[in-house]
């Protein structure tokens, strides 16, 4: 996906969250989210908006701590979340490509991997949002998906802090059922998963189904689709793989 596809997708998301948040109401409960209200989600997600849109914005070098959560709820919370998410879309619509700013995981370039994180983290959160608001998600499209499967391997579980570890070798395949190449095996040992695409080899256990759930399943919002051989490996994903 080009850099302009995740910032539109981006402002689709955010819009959509918002929707679905003034729905639910800020004192309901996110099921996919234990122990948070609506509050908490927009808060949260408002405050990324607002870190991530510096960086692009003021050209920061190095990590810089972000705002805080704001002391707001109801309609002012809401105004303030889409005064951000506004603000980062423009932001990064205006930004030259050959942008200089410090980010956390590898991508062709800083403006790359900001507007392909910031689609992500605004995605996952809809659904967050909307799984409180009640009935039907809005969809998640394929192509978009299995780019997040990717982000989510290769990025932030090839880093040291990623607490997927097993004593002793295993593997766990990654299959989405509805995209093109869309196949990675996660080798698992004490150190931090390795990720290839293809499906190397025999695995211990293999995982599923349609991109869109597989993505929201590795990000634990569903369960997995479809799993063959040992449970136990996805079992371990689902209890380890939380991102802070």
């Amino acid at each position: 996906m080009e850099t302009a596809e995740f910032v539109q997708t981006l402002d689709r998301e955010g819009r959509l969250l918002a929707a679905a948040a003034e729905a639910a109401g800020t004192d309901a409960k996110v099921p996919t989210c234990p122990g948070w209200q609506v509050r908490d989600l927009v808060r949260h997600t408002g405050t990324v908006h607002r870190w991530a849109a510096a960086f692009v914005a003021e050209g920061h070098s190095s990590p810089r701590p972000d705002g805080g959560l704001p002391d707001l709820d109801g309609p002012e919370l809401l105004v303030w979340f889409r005064e951000g998410h506004r603000h980062l879309v423009d932001t990064l619509a205006r930004a030259e490509p050959d942008l200089e700013c410090w980010h956390f995981l590898p991508a062709p370039s800083p403006l790359a991997f900001w507007a392909r994180r910031q689609a992500h983290e605004t995605a996952v959160h809809r659904f967050d949002a909307e799984s409180a608001r009640g009935g039907a998600p809005s969809p998640i499209p394929a192509a978009f998906a299995a780019d997040g499967i990717e982000e989510l391997l290769f990025g932030f579980h090839a880093r040291a802090r990623s607490r997927v570890r097993t004593d002793g070798p295993r593997s766990l395949r990654v299959r989405a059922t509805d995209t093109d190449d869309a196949v990675w095996t996660v080798r698992l040992s004490q150190e931090p998963p390795a990720a290839t695409r293809g499906a190397e080899g025999a695995t211990d256990c293999e995982v599923a189904g349609p991109a869109a759930e597989l993505y929201l399943a590795l990000w634990n919002r569903r369960p997995f689709p479809r799993v063959t051989g040992d449970a136990a490996v996805a079992g371990l994903w689902r209890e380890r793989s939380a991102v802070t």
